[in-house]
């Protein structure tokens, strides 16, 4: 099989659309993709399209592609991020070989670029279901190193919520407070599995102008001084997952509290408020994904919030310094 393997444009993100679209009527993992969100996520601040992407063709048909995403720190280990499909038909041993060959030489180029000082460790994950994915990584010397749950909770059917606590004003996610969200987030996520300080940017681009974002379904507790967030709820609509399942569903994507106002139940209370605001704003059902081994006891949080666990996906990891 003869493949031409150039790196990715602007220029193909309909392709890539394509492959997305055929990769998920084979792996069933519940996220679709249209050309809207393809272009946003290959748009992003840390992408760099002509150094560190790879599309393989076969003739004008897009068959495979890889991203290697730096991170904005390395605390102290640099942990790139790898983004990768290949259509069902093309996942041979051949294609596999390449990618794998491609992705250490990538990771290796980045993060001379990024943090050349720094350990070096390539990061990857994938759904239960992506099992071709899987050993294709595993084949590459990369080990399984997290297991993340994914949640669901029907809003038909939720708990009673806890109360708000009476000292923490709630607030909707106004752009007002973005540097205080961003500083919680930082905070709150630091020492996480996986997790890296982010840039302004960055934030920006996951959320502010993010089409997907919801900021009237996303919110805050303040400090009583309004001039920190104490504990704060990130939510997004994926109208492409909607289109395909008929479901409307809000996914939250951050759920946290700062260190020393953790153990007042604020998340539990925080979450509860935004998944009835989904209700009310016709929303089904939320989503959410946390690591099995997360330190803060996240997942009796979301069990207490009426999440129930649906399926599940892996962190890997590839050292290679």
């Amino acid at each position: 099989m003869e493949l031409a393997w150039r790196p990715l444009t602007l220029a193909d993100v309909g392709a890539v659309a394509r492959l997305c679209t055929v990769a998920e009527e084979a792996d069933r993992t519940g996220e679709h993709w249209d050309e809207s969100d393809v272009r946003q996520e290959m748009s992003g601040p840390s992408v760099d399209l002509p150094g560190a992407s790879v599309g393989a063709w076969d003739g004008s048909r897009l068959v495979s592609y890889a991203l290697v995403i730096p991170r904005d720190a390395a605390e102290p280990v640099h942990q790139p991020h790898v983004a990768s499909l290949t259509d069902p038909e093309y996942r041979t041993d051949e294609v596999a070989s390449v990618l794998t060959e491609w992705l250490v030489r990538t990771a290796r180029s980045v993060h001379a670029q990024h943090f050349p000082d720094a350990k070096l460790e390539l990061h990857a994950g994938a759904h239960e279901n992506e099992r071709w994915y899987l050993s294709l990584l595993e084949r590459g010397g990369f080990k399984q190193e997290r297991t993340f749950v994914e949640m669901r909770a029907d809003l038909a059917s939720l708990p009673p919520a806890p109360p708000l606590p009476d000292d923490l004003p709630l607030a909707a996610c106004e752009e007002r407070y973005d540097a205080l969200v961003l500083n919680a987030r930082n905070a709150a996520f630091s020492g996480h599995w996986g997790s890296t300080w982010l840039s302004a940017d960055q934030w920006k681009h996951r959320f502010r102008d993010n089409k997907d974002f919801r900021p009237d379904l996303s919110f805050l507790l303040l400090s009583p001084e309004r001039d920190r967030v104490v504990a704060f709820v990130m939510s997004s609509f994926y109208e492409a997952d909607a289109a395909a399942t008929g479901v409307r569903e809000l996914h939250v994507n951050y759920v946290g509290t700062l260190a020393e106002a953790r153990g007042r139940g604020l998340a539990s209370a925080l979450l509860a408020h935004t998944l009835e605001a989904g209700r009310a704003a016709g929303f089904e059902r939320s989503s959410l994904s946390v690591d099995m081994d997360n330190t803060h006891r996240a997942l009796a949080v979301y069990e207490r919030c009426g999440y129930r666990t649906a399926e599940r996906s892996y962190g890997y990891v590839l050292p290679l310094s």
